[in-house]
């Protein structure tokens, strides 16, 4: 029975690649609000959705953690990324103390804690073993804009206007900040599987962020658009930054699923 199941899914998998990039793209887009549809009716309260992506964020850095103190090597992880997510899960953090005081503030914190100890395990206890080479992009290339960005378009909320550019800073930059990892999965072509296990967890969490917003529009009939914004601009801006890293990790995600359904330890992309 488990073998009929993997040869009917490998069977499906292997249709997927036969189609042309319309009917890949078509059905990536039926895939996604299939999902949207589902999440809609199962959840109730969207804010949900953020705790989700908190925890499943987490979970990712534990399985890097764990890599980390097992195998003694960190090989095919970007200290560039975990740099970037530390800067942005600390502004995140300032700015829940000095704003909501939640759930949200102690998973930001409990991650937050967590990547530093991943960046020191990189930078000074395993430095041997890290690809520096390969993980090449310079983070003032993601950082500056991000910044502008928050300067000019943030929420209109009752809070300092400190505090709104800071956060319009942070979902900026968390949209981009799996970049270097990306770029750096690109060259390796092959990802071993803690690391893969890290960024679909990255991808998952990226999901439950989008479709918090999406299903927000859709719910106010495209009213929640204008609610709060920089000459409208805020929430739009926000909708396009979760959809660019959803779209950023998608494929990648594709490939991991691919890998896992066919029993492969290793994530293999193909070339560009």
């Amino acid at each position: 029975m488990g073998r009929r199941r993997g040869s009917a899914v490998n069977k499906l998998f292997a249709w997927v690649r036969r189609q042309s990039m319309k009917v890949k793209i078509f059905l990536a887009v039926t895939s996604v609000l299939s999902s949207l549809i589902a999440l809609r009716f199962l959840v109730k309260d969207t804010d949900q959705f953020f705790i989700a992506s908190e925890a499943v964020h987490a979970a990712g850095i534990i399985v890097l953690i764990y890599k980390l103190t097992t195998q003694k090597n960190c090989s095919g992880l970007s200290l560039q990324t975990q740099e970037l997510t530390a800067i942005f899960l600390a502004v995140r953090l300032i700015c829940s103390f000095m704003m909501e005081h939640d759930l949200h503030t102690i998973l930001d914190f409990a991650t937050l804690v967590s990547t530093l100890w991943v960046i020191y395990m990189i930078r000074y206890k395993l430095k041997a073993t890290y690809s520096e080479d390969l993980d090449n992009l310079p983070k003032y290339y993601l950082v500056v804009p991000c910044a502008i960005l928050g300067l000019v378009i943030y929420p209109h909320t009752y809070h300092s206007h400190l505090s709104k550019v800071m956060w319009a800073f942070c979902v900026y930059l968390e949209s981009i900040a799996v970049l270097p990892q990306l770029t750096m999965m690109q060259k390796t072509k092959m990802i071993e599987p803690s690391t893969a296990h890290y960024v679909f967890a990255l991808g998952v969490a990226r999901f439950f962020g989008a479709a918090h917003w999406i299903i927000q529009v859709y719910e106010s009939a495209g009213a929640y658009l204008f609610l709060l914004g920089s000459g409208y601009f805020w929430l739009p801006t926000v909708l396009i930054a979760e959809s660019v890293q959803t779209f950023i990790l998608a494929d990648f995600c594709y490939y991991y699923v691919k890998s896992v359904v066919n029993g492969q330890l290793l994530v293999s992309l193909p070339p560009v």
